[in-house]
């Protein structure tokens, strides 16, 4: 898999800031409003699936017993539980 797909799954699947700049314009073209805004733009368990699935630890991923999976899933619903209450503080 292309690195630049890795990174775009990886960032995609545990979350991330996205800037928003908005700009507006009078007739003559001058800039009269500005505003920029931070986003999070939350996890997405798709990308997480497929990132695990192809990524660099698949093979990894895939000898793991039912237990260590349920471990490691566990860890995961942390991990995104603490994003998520990241975005609301």
């Amino acid at each position: 898999m292309d690195d630049k797909i890795k990174e775009a799954l990886y960032k995609k699947s545990i979350g991330y800031d996205l800037t928003e700049i908005i700009e507006e314009y009078n007739g003559d073209g001058e800039m009269i409003k500005r505003k920029v805004s931070t986003k999070f733009v939350p996890p997405d368990t798709s990308a997480l699936k497929i990132y695990l699935e192809e990524g660099e630890r698949a093979e990894e991923i895939r000898k793991l017993s039912d237990e260590e999976l349920k471990r490691e899933k566990i860890r995961l619903l942390k991990l995104l539980k603490e994003c998520e209450e990241n975005e609301n503080s």
